[in-house]
């Protein structure tokens, strides 16, 4: 494997999809292609445009191959999406959006059966954030189409059996709250087998296990060499958790930003989660338990940014640290760290743009903070994807765990992990800038003016 240099990533998110190509050699991104990624709401029910997204994959990898030979092709997506196909790999039902909240329907029904957090580490999440909650209402809901499954993949997998012809899943996605696996046993939990689906699920196999090669008709629609390998694949997060697991010294944590904000840590302090309060149990790369805990900024980011200018000067830092004009969760309710809390501003009604857009970024990076002492984040802090790029949710970050904070420079977070599953390196990965605690004592003074307006809430 040492032979491979250029890797072609497919990155499926939420919001975007990406194709990267990542030089092994550097660590880098050296080209991206990218697409915005949204569902198509059609019968019979919201659902991703898999047709889109093949026809973007193929035209990026034909594109980036034409500058520079691919050596490999890795992929990450998202979570809580699965895939059903038939004998032949065709879709046997829509991919379902996990903002649908059909599965809500039958809530009463999925929660007798579903196993308790102490089994997989999954906290009940609503609308179809809970992939057993998803692939239990397809079954419920469309009985016909259902009988005729041959294969229940995790979204990275069926990439790659477009890909190869190989069906697989992979613990990564299987283990990020699904109600699917257990991670203590690393084998699938009772309501795989409770609902007899355990013959259906595609082999696990390592993310980093080389499925096949390309097929012979993409070789030639992409330009690709027919050798060209293909690795299995993982979540996204995991994958920008990967680097650091091959390489940093425990104690600590890593912030995967986009969609969804999750935190992981790593060796940090012993803690008992809050399932109520969207803590987890991942599972990394290696197939380790990882602690951790999430909410949806990146979509609280573009809902409250949304049309207003993103610049700001020192001047506006100071007014906002000094008139603690705060934004209180939340802004997307239903997950996170305060799910049944509303969002609502204390002095920030009718400030300046530059002040407000200071006082989201505080926001964000203390809902992050407080995702990271649910799980006992320790040690130094590894901000991966859009959010590095902002040195007030930096610096906030640092200010109020009282730890260095280590913006990432990868244009796309997850696409190194993702590379890597195609390398026998180790270690050695790119960081970034260090964003140590400020000296100014305003900034941790605004912190705890956030947790005791928080706390007042209730």
């Amino acid at each position: 494997m040492s032979t491979l240099r250029h890797i072609a990533v497919i990155d499926i998110g939420k919001t975007n999809a990406k194709v990267a190509l990542v030089d092994l050699a550097t660590l880098s991104e050296v080209a991206l292609r990218r697409m915005a990624n949204a569902p198509v709401r059609q019968p019979p029910y919201p659902h991703h445009d898999v047709d889109a997204l093949w026809a973007f994959i193929l035209d990026s990898l034909a594109d980036l191959n034409r500058d520079q030979r691919i050596d490999a092709i890795s992929i990450t997506t998202h979570g809580a999406t699965g895939v059903l196909v038939d004998a032949t790999g065709e879709l046997v039902l829509p991919v379902l959006d996990y903002e649908f909240d059909g599965p809500d329907g039958l809530a009463a029904d999925y929660d007798a059966i579903r196993p308790p957090f102490a089994e997989t580490g999954t906290p009940r999440l609503p609308l179809g954030l809970n992939l057993g909650a998803q692939f239990f209402w397809q079954q419920q809901s469309f009985p016909t189409e259902f009988a005729k499954v041959a294969a229940m993949l995790m979204y990275p997998q069926y990439w790659a059996l477009r890909l190869t012809g190989v069906a697989a899943n992979e613990v990564t996605s299987l283990g990020c709250h699904t109600d699917l696996w257990n991670p203590w046993t690393a084998d699938f939990s009772a309501l795989v087998d409770r609902l007899g689906w355990r013959g259906l699920m595609a082999p696990v196999r390592p993310a980093r296990d080389r499925l096949g090669s390309v097929l012979p008709v993409l070789a030639q629609r992409t330009g690709l060499d027919p050798q060209t390998p293909v690795f299995c694949g993982l979540h996204d997060s995991n994958a920008s958790l990967l680097p650091h697991l091959l390489s940093d010294k425990p104690p600590f944590s890593v912030v995967s930003t986009g969609t969804w904000v999750v935190s992981m840590a790593v060796g940090g302090r012993t803690v008992t989660l809050d399932p109520a309060r969207d803590t987890l149990v991942n599972v990394n790369a290696l197939g380790d338990p990882v602690p951790s805990a999430r909410f949806m900024g990146g979509r609280e980011f573009s809902l409250l940014t949304e049309g207003a200018a993103q610049d700001w000067t020192d001047n506006d830092v100071v007014a906002v640290l000094a008139r603690r004009t705060l934004l209180l969760p939340s802004t997307q309710q239903g997950s996170g760290p305060f799910p049944h809390h509303a969002a609502a501003w204390r002095k920030g009604e009718a400030v300046p743009p530059g002040q407000r857009f200071a006082a989201i970024s505080f926001y964000l990076a203390l809902m992050t903070v407080t995702c990271l002492d649910l799980i006992g984040g320790d040690g130094p802090t590894t901000v991966e994807g859009p959010f590095a790029r902002n040195q007030l949710f930096t610096r906030m970050l640092a200010a109020s765990t009282g730890r260095a904070v280590i913006a990432s420079q990868a244009a796309t977070g997850t696409s190194i992990g993702a590379a890597l599953l195609a390398s026998d390196q180790g270690a050695a990965h790119g960081k970034g800038q260090t964003q140590e605690p400020p000296v100014d004592p305003a900034w941790a003074e605004y912190a705890r003016a956030w947790r005791t307006a928080v706390e007042a809430v209730g």
